[in-house]
């Protein structure tokens, strides 16, 4: 399979809120906006809300994104009112970890890639 282009489509019980959450509170910028949803840059993805739903998400969905400063990006949110779910902290995994929420009880995890993690360090041979 080529993939082309992907992304994660939420179904919010209040789109507007959830709207206002993601524009707004998260500062994610607009790819594109369309009569029933709005469509956001994700890094190298998308996010798109749109339509409506009855219920809430699973506990099983997690959003995951990464940013360069985890601290200064948490204060930023816990100021704006954001939900914490769990403060950030290194994991046993070697990631910087922090989590929210969003209107709807979307688990978001906010993650920094520390300097000396495997994932910054080049592991191919000399």
């Amino acid at each position: 399979m080529e993939v082309l282009n992907s992304r994660m489509i939420l179904h919010p019980r209040d789109r507007q809120r959830s709207l206002e959450f993601y524009r707004d509170t998260l500062g994610l910028a607009i790819y594109r906006e369309f009569a029933v949803g709005t469509v956001f840059f994700l890094g190298q993805g998308f996010l798109e809300v749109s339509g409506a739903a009855e219920q809430g998400p699973s506990p099983d969905q997690v959003l995951w994104l990464q940013v360069r400063d985890l601290e200064g990006e948490f204060a930023r949110l816990r100021d704006l009112g954001a939900t914490v779910l769990a403060e950030p902290q290194r994991q046993p995994w070697g990631l910087d970890e922090g989590w929210i929420a969003d209107p709807d009880g979307v688990r978001i995890v906010l993650v920094h890639v520390p300097e000396d993690h495997p994932l910054r360090v080049d592991v191919r041979q000399p």
